[in-house]
Formats: structure tokens, sequence, C-alpha cells
């Protein structure tokens, strides 16, 4: 290896272990402001937990808040990773949107420090235009909506409601479960929450007789047809 490639290499182990040493202080900095809230945890105390220097802490981020939004953008990215990743275990598109949603659950479940830190970065920073949670499902929704339009296509799916409308109910569904299993906790297991999430947003609650009788024109929000 001459020296230029060595040095590419060097630089390249040096750089993936700063993004892994960050990525680290991160995790260890988003339990702490879950378990503190925003105004109790100082950087001294990141520090200490995270076992590095002060100063070094502030080699990787500048100040407290620059450390927050680290910490939620962190964990926003490795949700959506998570569950594409998931997804992509499997082949068939209707699959794949189901296990989504399973390993959707799964994470919030086993990680909900990021559920606090939603909280507080809406609470907190109301002055931001949009929080890092819709920033990275805006950036990931293309992904989820091609995926409801070949089911369309194919007929799997009915063909009389925009994809935009399917996802962003879904998707708000999912998101008020995430904070509703935080808040009050679930009264059965995820397995049967799950369960449960398909069998009504996929199968409906409705008899065939009744959902022929309630049967509206798209947007419409009248009465049933008579």
């Amino acid at each position: 290896m001459n020296e230029s490639a060595r040095a590419i290499e060097t630089d390249s182990t040096s750089s993936d272990r700063r993004v892994q040493k960050r990525q680290s202080i991160a995790e260890c900095a988003a339990r702490l402001f879950a378990q503190e809230g925003y105004a109790n945890c100082e950087m001294e105390r990141v520090a200490a937990e995270a076992g590095i220097a002060k100063g070094t802490l502030y080699l990787y981020f500048p100040g407290k808040q620059e450390l927050f939004f680290a910490c939620v953008d962190w964990g926003m990215s490795w949700m959506q990773q998570t569950v594409r990743a998931a997804a992509e275990t499997v082949t068939d598109p209707l699959e794949r949107i189901l296990v989504a949603i399973r390993a959707y659950l799964v994470f919030f479940e086993e990680h909900p420090e990021y559920v606090e830190l939603l909280i507080q970065e809406r609470a907190i920073f109301r002055d931001r235009k949009k929080s890092t949670y819709f920033e990275y499902r805006a950036a990931n929704i293309g992904y989820w909506q091609s995926l409801y339009q070949e089911l369309i296509a194919t007929g799997r799916l009915r063909s009389d409601l925009p994809v935009e409308r399917i996802t962003d109910t879904i998707g708000s569904s999912l998101y008020g479960a995430m904070f509703t299993n935080r808040f009050l906790g679930r009264s059965v297991s995820l397995d049967e929450q799950y369960s449960a999430y398909l069998e009504i947003m996929f199968r409906g609650l409705l008899s065939d007789a009744d959902r022929e009788h309630w049967k509206l024109p798209r947007g419409s929000a009248e009465s049933p047809v008579e």
C-alpha cells in the first residue's frame, strides 16, 4: 500500500471512530435528558456518565442545545433505519408494511427515552418549524407510498383513496400509539396490540353489509348513503 492510500485509509478509520464515539455519547445523553429533563441535565453529568472529560464532550458538541438536537436526530435516524431494515427482510409489499409497523412499535417499546425527547423537543423548542420526527417522516415517506401504490395498482388495496391519505392516516395513528403506550402503558402485550392494530386498520370494523351501507363519497364526512 502506498503512502497516499495508507493516509486515506487512516483518515477513513479515524472518521468512522469519531462517528461511533459521537453516537455513543448521544445515546448516553439521550437517556440522561429523558431521566432528568433538558433543564436539569448538565454537560458535566453527560461527560461523567459517558466516561469522558468535559473538554472531550465539547469537542463533539459545542453546547447542550446542540447535544440535545443530536440525540433526537440520532434517535429518529436509528428508528427509520431499524424500521426500513425490518421491512426489507421480506419481499411482498403488504408484508413489508406490516413488518415495519411492528418494528416501529418495538423500537419505541425498547427505547422509550426517545419518546421523552420528542416531548421535550416540542415543549422547549416550539419555534422550530418542524420537529425532528416529522423531518425524518417527510424524508422517508416516499418509500412507503411506493409500496401502497404498488398494492393499489395490483388490486390488493382499494383505489378510491389517495396514497397520501393512507400514509397520513396510518402514520398519524402510529404516532399517537407511540405516545399513548408511553403515557398510559398497554393493557395487552405488544403482539396483541399489533394484531389488533392490523385487524382494525387493514380489515376494518364493519361487517360486509354495514361496510356497503356506510360507503361515503371520497372526502365526505356526511351521513351514510341511503
